[in-house]
């Protein structure tokens, strides 16, 4: 057990053929009911992507669970610890992409990208060798933090990604190294690059929060957008001080929740233009 609390948060996935998808649904839903787990679970033909958080016995049991299916079995996992559930409730959802990108063509399960360890990229980053690092997450995600350096493509949707990475001007010879929260999106995204004619592409194992794990985030600069209650959390893993905006779910900083265009679950700084003005008019 940590000392960051006693609540178990796992996050994971594998792209893996599910033609059985429909049917897996339930049986999902009523091992997680038993355990007491909150959090999402999606399943799609080309495989399972999971956030969860619970007690160790649960979040234990739950991976016994998994490791009963062949398919699933020994799924790499992001493990956090938090005082609090980060999750309201359980989902099981079915989905036809654990990942939205909108192109069936590009299938992970039948090609085997290049990846990078984390301490290998490291030692790069401090020897200064040429290399591009290419941020393949949303506009309000590298807000709360990304590598020094690296290349922002200002996409509000992964959708936006095969479109926006034909306005890069590099060398397609360059080194590329890519990388997002846990690594599901750059499995997709090396494809795209490839395709695109990118010579070497290489995806940080583990994404951002392995590389955290293992490197401690030299060379990072903030924290790490994550998709629960924690907003976000730092180079330790542990939650750090964003906040979400109730009105239009950006994250927020300390410093950005004390402007002026900010209240409390009406506004912010990112939706005052739209929200603001009209609800100071009416008196809120």
């Amino acid at each position: 057990m940590s000392d960051g609390g006693s609540i178990v948060n796992i996050a994971g996935y594998r792209f893996v053929n599910l033609e059985d998808r429909d049917e897996l649904r339930q049986p999902f839903r009523d091992i997680t009911a038993k355990l007491g787990l909150k959090g999402t679970i999606l399943l799609s033909p080309n495989g399972i992507n999971f956030f969860l958080a619970g007690t160790q016995k649960a979040v234990d049991s739950y991976i016994s669970y998994l490791d009963k299916d062949e398919r699933f079995k020994d799924i790499p996992l992001h493990i956090s610890y938090t005082d609090y559930q980060p999750f309201r409730r359980m989902l099981v959802r079915l989905k036809k992409e654990i990942i939205s990108l909108g192109m069936d063509e590009i299938r992970p399960v039948e090609y085997n990208g290049q990846f990078i360890e984390p301490m290998e990229f490291k030692e790069w980053l401090d020897e200064g060798r040429e290399v591009m690092i290419l941020d393949t997450r949303n506009d309000y995600e590298l807000r709360v933090g990304t590598f020094e350096n690296a290349i922002d493509l200002d996409i509000k949707s992964f959708r936006q990604f095969p479109e926006a990475i034909k306005d890069l001007e590099q060398d397609k010879s360059t080194p590329l190294v890519m990388f997002c929260t846990g690594g599901i999106r750059c499995e997709k995204a090396s494809v795209v690059m490839e395709n695109q004619g990118w010579e070497n592409v290489y995806q940080i194992k583990g994404g951002i929060l392995g590389y955290f794990k293992e490197t401690g985030g030299a060379h990072w600069d903030g924290d790490c957008f994550v998709f629960d209650q924690r907003v976000s959390v730092g180079k330790d893993l542990n939650e750090s001080g964003h906040e979400m905006c109730f009105a239009c779910r950006e994250p927020l900083t300390e410093k950005e929740m004390q402007s002026e265009q900010f209240v409390i679950e009406e506004y912010c700084p990112y939706c005052y233009d739209k929200n603001g003005p009209e609800l100071i008019a009416a008196g809120n």
